[in-house]
């Protein structure tokens, strides 16, 4: 008899991974978080792929054919995710039952140590061979240029922002330096006065981009870090949301709850997609620009909704999301969203792979862009997994120990 009992818990043991989607997600790591970095970094990646191939993807269905266009065309709205993302982990860590709130010291030295290393492993080696290649005109532009990477200011500059010919992808890491050194007095206040935090931050940015939008050519204003305030106090609020649910529902949701965020989370992914959808309808640079700025805040909320739904959601969507794959893929994400733009100009300088015309995206060469696609993701994941774990990872472990930085 004592037999027939365990032999059911023992056989559950295969199927653990799965269940274990129906308790509620741990705190430190929310599983689905590394399927929507995943899904926001892929989005990107294959929008900077596109300009290069023009490779639109459209699939026959019977008698329809179903067209991903505007979501290709859109990619770049998943830089507002990727920063929402940073704005919730960043914040995560403070909304439990006694956590300290940050040191200044502290947190300035883990964020050095993830950034910097792989920031500069990228930008010298880029320096020093467009120096050696004589892509600057005079010696001054090369030590500006320099200059304002060193000091990630880079996006403040037309000549650094949009005529530098280090990796253009970068601006962002500018954004995210930029929030770093306000985020422990933002968490302070947002703790404190959570609803004064929320309008003065969300209220400074839609102030920002209203002036933006008043300037002939919103170019250097739309991507900037006040542009993006209200995108981070979004990921404060998810953060503290999800703490709260976590605390309420307990450790094992019941079914109903698990199958209620899971519609919401639905509702959330079709929501996005009309949001894509509506943007890829204006075409022209300025209202693209005037278009993202109007929907950054809509979209990261709706983002920020989806992923507090779908942290609760039935144990297929989790799996969906957070299973080991989209972990690992999430782990050298970092490393991909640095090189994978950079990787795709380059095979491309460089003719590979080769292709019957020499201008086989202008041609219409589907053999060559659908080749070329394929190489540019495969490369750039690989070129990523190899500096994450040969370089980034064990970096960060020797500066930890040297320091006595906090992990």
């Amino acid at each position: 008899m004592e037999n027939e009992i365990r032999k059911p818990r023992h056989e559950r043991k295969r199927f653990q991974p799965f269940l274990s989607y129906r308790m509620a997600p741990d705190a430190k790591h929310l599983d689905v978080l590394d399927g929507v970095r995943v899904l926001c970094i892929l989005l990107v990646g294959w929008f900077h792929i596109w300009q290069q191939s023009w490779l639109s993807p459209y699939f026959q269905a019977g008698n329809q054919v179903i067209s991903l266009d505007f979501l290709l065309r859109t990619g770049y709205l998943w830089v507002d995710g990727l920063i929402l993302l940073s704005g919730f982990l960043l914040y995560l860590p403070y909304t439990q039952a006694g956590a300290r709130l940050p040191s200044a010291a502290a947190f300035y030295k883990r964020r050095l140590i993830r950034i910097v290393p792989s920031y500069l492993l990228c930008v010298v080696p880029m320096f020093v061979l467009s120096c050696v290649q004589g892509k600057y005109d005079r010696p001054f532009d090369a030590v500006l240029d320099i200059l304002t990477h060193l000091t990630f200011t880079h996006n403040l500059f037309s000549f650094s922002y949009l005529s530098s010919p280090l990796n253009g992808a970068l601006w962002t890491l500018a954004v995210e330096m930029q929030f770093y050194l306000i985020f422990p007095l933002l968490a302070r206040a947002f703790r404190k006065l959570p609803i004064l935090t929320y309008a003065v931050l969300a209220g400074g940015a839609f102030a920002f981009r209203f002036y933006a939008s008043l300037q002939p050519d919103t170019t250097m204003y739309f991507n900037q870090m006040p542009a993006f305030l209200d995108v981070y106090a979004n990921g404060f609020v998810a953060a503290s949301v999800f703490a709260s649910l976590r605390k309420r529902l307990g450790n094992e949701p019941d079914a109903k709850t698990r199958l209620f965020f899971t519609v919401m989370a639905v509702v959330c992914v079709c929501a996005l997609m009309q949001i894509a959808a509506a943007q890829a309808s204006v075409s022209s640079y300025e209202a693209i620009r005037q278009g993202q700025m109007d929907r950054r805040f809509p979209l990261t909320a709706t983002l920020a909704c989806l992923m507090v739904c779908a942290a609760f959601s039935l144990p297929a969507l989790r799996f969906l999301l957070g299973n080991r794959g989209m972990r690992f893929l999430s782990l050298i994400s970092f490393q991909f969203y640095i090189y994978h733009q950079m990787l795709a100009v380059k095979l491309k300088e460089w003719g590979f792979p080769p292709s019957a015309s020499p201008t086989p995206w202008m041609d219409g060469e589907f053999r060559w862009q659908l080749t070329y696609t394929i190489c540019c993701f495969v490369f750039a994941l690989v070129l990523a997994a190899l500096i994450t774990f040969l370089f980034e990872r064990p970096i960060a472990r020797i500066l930890r120990r040297s320091t006595g930085a906090e992990k």
